[in-house]
C-alpha cells in the first residue's frame, strides 16, 4: 500500500514543479506592468489605490500655483473682472484724464500689459495641462491594472467552479455506482430466493 501511494505523490510533485516552471516562464514573457499586476495578485496585495491623492501628494509648490492660475484664468469670474479692468482703464485715460492721461489712445501701455500677461499665463496654463495629462495617464494605467486583476479573479472563479463541478460529478458517479451495486445485490438475492421454492417443489414431485 505504501508503494502505491508514493508513486502518485512523486508524479504529482513533478507535474506541479513543471506547471510552476511553465507559469514562471509565462510570467517572464509578459510586459513589466502586467507582470507586476499578476505578482501582486498572486501575493494577495490590494490593487485599489487613490491615484488622484497620490498624484496631488507629489506636486511641488510651483505646480500647485500653476494649477491655481489655470483654474482662475479659465473661469468666468476672471473674464468679467479682466473685462471690467480694461473698460475702466480706457474710460480713465479717455474721459477722466483726457489731457493728463498716462496711457492715451491707442493705449500702448495697456497693450504691453496685455502682452506680458498673455506671455506669462500661456506657459503656466500649458504646464497645468501637461500635469493633467500625466494624471489622466496614471488613472488609465490604474484602470488597466484593475481590469487585469478583475480578469484574473474571474478566471480564478471559473477554475473554482469547474473544480466544484468536477468534484460533484465524481461524487454523483460514485453514488450511482453504489446504487447499481446495491441493485445488483438485491437482484441476486431475489433470484436466489426464487430458485429455492422451485427446487423444493421439484423435490416433492420426485418423491
Amino acid at each position: 500500500m505504501s508503494e502505491r501511494r508514493t508513486v502518485p505523490n512523486s508524479v504529482n510533485g513533478r507535474s506541479s514543479a513543471d506547471a510552476r516552471s511553465r507559469l514562471q516562464a509565462r510570467l517572464e514573457s509578459l510586459p513589466a506592468d502586467e507582470r507586476a499586476v499578476i505578482e501582486r495578485f498572486i501575493s494577495g496585495a490590494g490593487g485599489l489605490r487613490n491615484t488622484t491623492r497620490e498624484f496631488d501628494a507629489q506636486l511641488t509648490f510651483g505646480e500647485r500655483v500653476s494649477d491655481k492660475v489655470a483654474e482662475v484664468g479659465g473661469s468666468w469670474t476672471f473674464i468679467l473682472l479682466f473685462l471690467s479692468v480694461l473698460v475702466a482703464w480706457m474710460l480713465l485715460n479717455t474721459i477722466v484724464l483726457a489731457r493728463g492721461a498716462f496711457d492715451p489712445y491707442p493705449y500702448i501701455l495697456l497693450n504691453l500689459v496685455l502682452s506680458c500677461v498673455a506671455a506669462i499665463q500661456a506657459p503656466i496654463i500649458m504646464m497645468s495641462q501637461r500635469r493633467h495629462g500625466d494624471a489622466d495617464r496614471l488613472k488609465a494605467e490604474h484602470d488597466y491594472e484593475v481590469n487585469v486583476k478583475s480578469e484574473l479573479e474571474i478566471m480564478q472563479l471559473h477554475a473554482k467552479l469547474d473544480e466544484l463541478r468536477e468534484r460533484d460529478w465524481a461524487h454523483l458517479v460514485a453514488m450511482q455506482n453504489e446504487q447499481i451495486a446495491l441493485l445488483q445485490r438485491l437482484l441476486v438475492e431475489q433470484g436466489g430466493a426464487g430458485r429455492a421454492p422451485i427446487e423444493s417443489d421439484a423435490g416433492r414431485g420426485q418423491q
